[in-house]
């Protein structure tokens, strides 16, 4: 009984999935850690979708279903700004796009990606997840300045 209890709850409790693409799990692991399973003070909870591949991205992102899609930057063999600005420019209403840069010099980079936002290293954990909730509300215009 208890089973169904919770299954209850959290069918009822919103959900936002957040596609999380880096090829460096400790990248993944901080980020995750940054942001949190809870993205906003409604009890809204995140659904992370690790990613370490440039063609998991592309498959998952054409399926749809993704609130958000956090790409690494620095990435090997395909970075997150490129993959970026392929996605932006092949999917049709594709999902606001927070993109982790290298420094925070790169920004004219993430805006040549076309990322809705762009966050430097070193991650500031709070900055991080601040900017998350602020896109999962809809509260970023693409390409605005946090």
């Amino acid at each position: 009984m208890s089973d169904a209890g919770s299954a209850a709850s959290t069918e009822t409790t919103p959900v936002r999935t957040v596609l999380l693409y880096s090829d460096d799990s400790t990248v993944r692991d901080a980020v995750r850690g940054a942001v949190g399973s809870v993205a906003d003070a409604g009890g809204t909870r995140i659904r992370w979708v690790d990613v370490a591949t440039h063609a998991e991205v592309v498959r998952l992102a054409d399926l749809g279903g993704v609130d958000l899609m956090i790409l690494d930057g620095e990435a090997d063999k395909a970075g997150g700004m490129g993959v970026c600005r392929q996605l932006k420019n092949e999917i049709f209403e594709c999902p606001p796009v927070v993109l982790l840069t290298g420094r925070p010099q790169d920004a004219w980079l993430a805006s040549w990606s076309l990322a809705d936002v762009a966050v430097p290293r070193p991650l500031d954990p709070i900055e991080l997840q601040r900017v998350v909730r602020r896109v999962l509300a809809g509260d970023v215009v693409a390409g605005a300045a946090l």
